[in-house]
C-alpha cells in the first residue's frame, strides 16, 4: 500500500562508460541525485535509463517512479511512489551527498 510521494530532482548524464547512482549537483529545481547512464540521449532512452536507475537505486518498483518535468533536459524532476517517505528521503540524502 501506498502511503505517500516525492518529488526527486535528478541530473542525468548520459553516454557514460558505466551506469551510476551518487553524487549532488547543483541543478535549476535545487540538489539534485547525480544518475549516470549508458544509453545514449535519443527517443528517451536515457530517461527511461534514469528512471529505472532512480527506482533500484531507491528500492521501489519501476512502476512507482514517473517523470514529471525535464523529458528534454538533463535535470529531470521525478516523482517516486513510496510507502515511506521519510525512508527513501533517508536514503536519497545518503547517495546525492555522499555517492554511495
Amino acid at each position: 500500500m501506498v502511503s505517500g510521494s516525492v518529488v526527486i530532482a535528478v541530473r542525468v548524464k548520459p553516454g557514460a562508460s558505466r551506469a551510476r547512482v551518487g553524487g549532488r549537483h547543483e541543478g535549476p529545481h535545487g540538489p539534485a541525485l547525480v544518475v549516470a547512464v549508458t544509453a545514449p540521449a535519443v527517443d528517451g532512452r536515457a530517461t527511461e535509463a534514469a528512471r529505472v536507475a532512480v527506482a533500484g537505486a531507491l528500492g521501489v518498483r519501476r512502476a512507482a517512479v514517473a517523470l514529471k518535468a525535464g523529458a528534454a533536459s538533463r535535470d529531470k524532476l521525478f516523482t517516486v511512489a513510496v510507502p515511506d517517505s521519510g525512508a527513501a528521503l533517508d536514503r536519497l540524502a545518503l547517495l546525492r551527498d555522499t555517492g554511495t
